[in-house]
């Protein structure tokens, strides 16, 4: 059975890999290191370390046993590229998305300068999209490092969103998920800033995704922008439907 997410751009998760260190600013108040913790305190064996980076081989191949077609984000809990998962460790886990060619794969990271360093060391299967997060103006530079490498769907996380993005070069994006910081110390994000990203994203013909305006209280934040939801995917959109 798939682990379902309760993430709006996806359906399930798989977490090859546990566990991570903060590199940024929107790292501060990691979702998944209050999720491991938790996990680790109720003794779930995959968290016996806690947050501590720690490699799962024995969850490598759960997608092949998923017969359903679905979305799955990859290392929901970690970041495939952190400078201590092997080369030969991450060739496991695209071998394993290669050949569950039903699903699609999202991976996203923040580590975008080793991304583009082993991208030309990896395959590029038709149903793995990659992704970068970019919380600020300073990070854009991960677009770049994106845009350099050969997957075939590039999206970007602008999430949590802490500033302005504007005058984004959003050439070869497929796809763009815009969102606020939710939980008990989260930073306000300026709607301004949201409808921006999203004209931007209007004019270089990119499908936008709005996630949440986040909070304290998500849920009753919502996530409307200007009167409706924005679920745009992306075009390349090439899970078969059950």
């Amino acid at each position: 059975m798939a682990l379902s997410s309760g993430i709006e751009w996806t359906e399930s998760t798989w977490n090859p890999v546990t566990g991570c260190d903060k590199i940024s600013p929107g790292c501060k108040h990691c979702y998944a290191e209050r999720m491991a913790e938790r996990l680790q305190a109720m003794g779930q064996p995959n968290y016996k370390h806690g947050f501590e980076l720690t490699l799962q081989p024995q969850m490598l191949e759960l997608p092949l046993r998923w017969k359903r077609p679905q979305t799955i984000f990859v290392n929901s809990m970690s970041d495939l590229f952190h400078k201590d998962v092997p080369l030969e460790y991450i060739r496991r886990v695209f071998d394993v998305m290669q050949r569950a060619y039903w699903h699609c794969f999202q991976v996203l990271t923040k580590r975008s300068e080793r991304l583009a360093e082993l991208s030309g060391k990896l395959p590029w299967p038709e149903n793995v999209w990659m992704g970068v997060s970019v919380e600020s103006e300073k990070y854009v530079f991960r677009i770049d490092h994106l845009r350099a490498t050969g997957a075939k769907v590039k999206f970007l996380s602008l999430e949590p969103l802490l500033g302005p993005l504007a005058n984004l070069d959003l050439s070869q994006m497929d796809w763009v998920i815009v969102g606020g910081e939710s939980g008990p110390k989260s930073r306000a994000m300026d709607p301004a800033w949201v409808v921006d990203i999203r004209n931007q994203c209007g004019q270089a013909g990119v499908p936008f995704f709005f996630k949440q305006w986040g909070g304290k209280n998500k849920k009753k934040a919502g996530r409307d922008l200007e009167g409706r939801t924005w679920d745009e995917m992306p075009r390349r959109h090439l899970r078969v439907v059950a």
